[in-house]
């Protein structure tokens, strides 16, 4: 069966996955239409394909654990020069990430892994371009703010065309997806 990459990541949902995903291409990224707007849970990983209904199952049973929290992006960071990234912050839910990403990467779990860098959500909004598209990326969302209540996260495989595409979803609390639609599930609309 051989190897696929796989991703776990909370997806940004709409209208800001769009705009932020339109923007990064506008910075000039080439990856920006192969990959959906995220905050990563585990990074891309190598795992046998005969281990995914293994992962699906440890997902689901990280998501039966979690509960919906509170996403709040406000304004930009970098990990320049260390990493040629530019990012929208998250200001609210990062701890619950940092748990959730924890789980996912259990050293019991079938996806247990060791981070390249120190575990730090965000969105990326531009990677690897010019360093003028980089500080324009920078200055141009500095004022961006986006919030909306996460109610789970996702599964993604990169295919061989190097775009991400969602294999399943899991929400929060097991198999019960929460009420959709109500007011306290609406995100609002951020200011660009």
């Amino acid at each position: 069966m051989g190897t696929v990459t796989i991703g776990v990541s909370i997806a940004v949902p709409e209208p800001h996955g769009s705009l932020l995903q339109e923007l990064r291409a506008g910075f000039g990224d080439p990856a920006a239409h192969g990959i959906p707007t995220h905050v990563t849970l585990l990074p891309p990983t190598e795992v046998d394909a005969a281990a995914l209904p293994a992962v699906e199952d440890h997902l689901v049973a990280v998501a039966a654990r979690g509960r919906p929290f509170p996403m709040r992006l406000s304004g930009t960071g970098t990990f320049r020069p260390l990493s040629p990234v530019v990012f929208v912050r998250v200001v609210e839910g990062g701890s619950a990430c940092a748990w959730l990403q924890e789980r996912v990467r259990d050293a019991s779990g079938p996806v247990a892994r060791e981070l390249q860098f120190p575990y730090h959500p965000h969105v990326t909004v531009a990677h690897g371009i010019a360093e003028e598209a980089m500080d324009r990326a920078y200055e141009e969302l500095a004022e961006y703010e986006a919030q909306w209540s996460c109610t789970g996260f996702a599964l993604y495989e990169q295919g061989a065309d190097g775009v991400w595409r969602k294999l399943r979803e899991f929400p929060f609390g097991g198999s019960t997806v929460p009420p959709q639609g109500t007011a306290r599930d609406r995100f609002t609309r951020g200011a660009v």
